[in-house]
């Protein structure tokens, strides 16, 4: 009964104190908005959740978020680079594509965060069957070099994750 009525309830909770942060108020009527809204969001939108997922080896976790610190800020470097200085370019844009072996939804969609959140590159593209990304870069001077790097420093970390 209580799964039922409160399926994710640190979403519930985060709906809750979100709510009442952003009105600045603990008022009466705020609380019941702020119950409201967290027990009938998470039941409304529970179709659209993807199955529950299940995370496997927190170590790996530390080191994909490291590999990504690490990354983001050598991309900023070069982003501010090839911004600053946009005669110096060295390599025209381009696309790659990344064969993927992870098929997890949620790997993928983390995969997609990072992906998206390091500056010079975006996701173009995911194959129907989930089989090849394209991606932009915006310097690109070695493709298999690219593949590589997204195979090794995130696709093995999320499937040590997220995948039995």
């Amino acid at each position: 009964m209580m799964k039922r009525l409160l399926p994710t309830p640190l979403l519930s909770l985060a709906l809750l104190l979100l709510w009442l942060l952003l009105n600045r108020s603990l008022s009466a009527g705020h609380w019941l908005m702020a119950v409201l809204l967290a027990l009938l969001i998470p039941l409304l939108t529970q179709g659209l959740r993807p199955l529950s997922v299940r995370v496997r080896r927190p170590g790996t976790i530390v080191r994909l978020l490291l590999a990504v610190l690490l990354d983001s800020i050598r991309s900023n470097i070069a982003l501010m680079r090839f911004l600053l200085l946009p005669s110096r370019r060295r390599y025209p844009a381009g696309f790659v594509h990344v064969p993927l072996e992870v098929r997890d939804p949620h790997a993928l969609a983390v995969l997609a965060m990072i992906v998206c959140i390091t500056p010079g590159t975006a996701w173009a593209e995911l194959a129907l069957d989930r089989s090849v990304l394209l991606l932009h870069v915006l310097e690109l001077d070695d493709a298999d070099a690219i593949v590589a790097h997204i195979k090794q420093q995130y696709e093995r970390r999320l499937m040590e994750i997220f995948e039995p």
